[in-house]
């Protein structure tokens, strides 16, 4: 029997780790590309002022950004458990987070203007339930900026202003493309999760779902695999550099996913995220017991 209270405990802890502390795949991706820039550059100089505010962020237990963004979060739970009952546990955490500071009051009624103050509203987490086999429940999680946000994009092939036809170097145009339209806006250096193919609204779930993989892995896909590296390499060769202001650290990773489409459709759907890859995971037991992951 799954126990809400301990549910909301649990997701409330998730929240708090996604929006204060900074996986060690991310920091070090910053690190790496604060060797990389010029010394005393603008660019060298944004990276550490990036990097003393994940340090204090987790010092204080405050969030690492003052837009914590879009609880975006997908739910894999056993046969037998109810959706209701998560989704009221992980609105109960959504509010509590806010409550605590550990989220910004973020929710705002489209129609009136006015902020719902708790953190929570229509859409708003946003959450993906998958039945699966295994007894245990696992919840996966991104904080998703509204500044990122902004500068995601969609694409429909052919686009012949580009000369991206239908192919994977079609693809690669695109993605380049939207990193240079961005020119550092969504807080640069930025994560590009991609989907190919499926429907406009199919191809955003997937594009999110892509940001979730760490910095590290590697596409199972080969030539995926090879597409990622290329974009990330090319990407960073740009110059549009971190926030914008120039340099060698524009990507921190590429990681793009495929799904099926119609015969009339070839679209690539692009969720940009930004340095502060905020993510975190947990997996509970059978029993109760927490993993926590990252």
């Amino acid at each position: 029997m799954v126990d809400p209270d301990r549910l909301t405990e649990t997701f409330l802890e998730m929240i708090r780790r996604a929006s204060t502390e900074l996986p060690a795949d991310v920091v070090e991706a910053l690190d790496k590309g604060r060797e990389a820039e010029r010394r005393d550059s603008l660019a060298e100089k944004a990276l550490v002022t990036i990097l003393d505010n994940v340090d204090l962020a987790r010092q204080k237990v405050a969030p690492i950004c003052q837009d914590t963004g879009t609880p975006v979060m997908w739910i894999h739970h056993p046969i037998g458990v109810s959706t209701r009952v998560l989704e009221k546990a992980m609105v109960d955490a959504v509010r509590q987070a806010t409550a605590r500071q550990f989220l910004r009051p973020n929710a705002v009624d489209t129609l009136t203007g006015k902020n719902t103050g708790v953190g929570t509203g229509r859409g708003i987490p946003f959450l993906h339930f998958e039945e699966w086999d295994s007894p245990d429940i696992e919840v996966r999680m991104i904080l998703k900026g509204g500044g990122s946000e902004n500068v995601g994009a969609q694409y429909k092939l052919p686009d012949n202003a580009l000369g991206a036809g239908r192919d994977l170097e079609g693809v690669r145009r695109v993605l380049l493309d939207a990193v240079f339209q961005a020119q550092g806006k969504g807080c640069s250096p930025g994560t590009l999760g991609v989907c190919i193919g499926g429907d406009r609204v199919s191809g955003y779930e997937e594009s999110k779902r892509q940001l979730l993989r760490p910095l590290p892995d590697v596409n199972p896909v080969p030539e995926l695999a090879e597409l990622e590296a290329r974009v990330l390499k090319e990407g960073n060769e740009l110059g549009v550099g971190p926030m914008g202001f120039g340099g060698r650290t524009t990507l921190l990773g590429v990681k793009v996913g495929v799904l099926d489409r119609l015969p009339a459709c070839y679209f690539v759907t692009i969720s940009y995220l930004c340095w502060a890859g905020r993510r975190a995971g947990v997996r509970i037991g059978e029993g109760g017991d927490v993993t926590w992951l990252s």
